[in-house]
């Protein structure tokens, strides 16, 4: 098997460059996980493959940091690096500024234990009740019983599972064994959790609970959560910012509203389309591309991203179309404090051209467009 060369660490930068790099981005100066230039190789049967490439990205301390992409995107592998699951084949890892890569056993120990971690199947001891569950981690870091006894009294309180702490995993639900998990991997007081596919397995009306969950304890604690899925609808509900991979690399990046609002990666578009209100094929069969004697009337696409805080003025908008306006399909959400959504508007009997009626619904909507006529 060729060995693969491992890209020399790039030379640290002088007091003074450094200083003059966080003036320009203090965002870098303060992130609580930055990857710099990170890649990750793994040896293939058919050769060396690139897991991960040229990873730069900086997570904020206490945000909610989404990461979605296909299967095989790379997700996994770069959640890993985090507390030194996966070794990276280049770059840097950095925590606090640290870069992790010298750290020694001693070190990623004490790492770990500021790291948190929730997995997709829970990892729970079946022969352990929910409290000896909770409990393993502290006992095998030497925590005096007291202690131990009080922490996790605390946890299971937290994550609403106080009256279950003699019960097996065998009988909870997946929610609540999420939420042993969840308890778990607090033991140690973390400044950063990891969750990895964490609501996968679970239902939706579970999943809503999970997530609410999380978005307390990250509230409460001030943790810095990290979370990988492939579920559009998961990093809508509790991110502020998300990044999307494919094949190892980073095609997008931004505010949750910004990246659903107006995508920009096919990626990112194939990856929003179970949740955007696309047009009934029903609907789609009367359109006509070109105004006919029988088909006059104009079927408008109105698309709010979320350029302003403000939500679409529906009175207003229907009032300048004049005619008679009805509201086709589609719909309009907040996210993050701002209007995103579709509405599919027919509009029939207007004395307005369509371009005029084009120019006014773009006062309203940040892209419109005429997707034909009907009768």
């Amino acid at each position: 098997m060729t060995a693969i060369a491992q890209p020399s660490s790039p030379p640290e930068p002088t007091v003074a460059r450094a200083a003059e790099r966080a003036e320009l981005f203090p965002e870098k100066a303060h992130a609580h996980v930055r990857f710099s230039q990170l890649g990750k190789i793994y040896a293939g049967q058919q050769g060396p493959v690139a897991a991960l490439q040229g990873i730069d990205l900086d997570i904020q301390r206490g945000e909610i940091f989404g990461i979605i992409g296909r299967s095989g995107a790379g997700k996994s592998s770069l959640i890993r690096t985090i507390n030194r699951l996966e070794q990276p084949s280049s770059g840097r890892v950095l925590i606090d500024q640290v870069d992790i890569a010298a750290f020694n056993e001693d070190k990623l120990v004490e790492l770990r234990r500021r790291i948190g971690m929730i997995f997709q199947h829970f990892n729970l001891m079946s022969a352990k009740t929910v409290w000896k569950n909770v409990e393993l981690p502290l006992k095998v870091a030497g925590v005096p019983k007291e202690q131990r006894q009080r922490k996790v009294a605390e946890l299971l309180e937290l994550v609403g599972l106080q009256d279950k702490h003699t019960v097996y995993p065998a009988q909870l639900s997946g929610g609540q064994k999420q939420r042993v998990g969840i308890a778990r991997a607090l033991v140690h007081d973390p400044a950063i959790l990891l969750c990895d596919e964490a609501t996968s397995a679970l239902d939706p009306e579970t999943t809503q609970s999970i997530l609410s969950l999380l978005r307390d304890i990250n509230r409460r604690l001030g943790l810095t959560i990290i979370l990988i899925t492939h579920e559009m609808a998961v990093i809508r509900e509790i991110c502020d910012r998300v990044v999307v991979l494919e094949r190892g690399q980073i095609v997008e990046q931004g505010p949750v509203w910004q990246v659903f609002g107006d995508p920009q990666h096919e990626v990112s578009k194939t990856l929003l389309a179970p949740l955007q209100h696309a047009l009934p094929d029903d609907l789609q069969a009367c359109l006509r591309p070109q105004p006919s004697d029988g088909h006059r009337s104009v079927v408008l696409d109105l698309q709010f991203t979320g350029g302003t805080a403000h939500e679409p003025d529906l009175s207003a908008l229907f009032g300048a179309f004049g005619g008679r306006v009805s509201l086709l399909h589609g719909g309009v959400e907040r996210i993050q404090g701002r209007a995103l959504g579709h509405l599919l508007l027919v509009i029939r009997h207007s004395s307005l051209s369509v371009e005029e009626l084009l120019i006014r619904a773009r006062k309203q909507a940040q892209h419109v467009q005429v997707l034909g006529y009907v009768a």
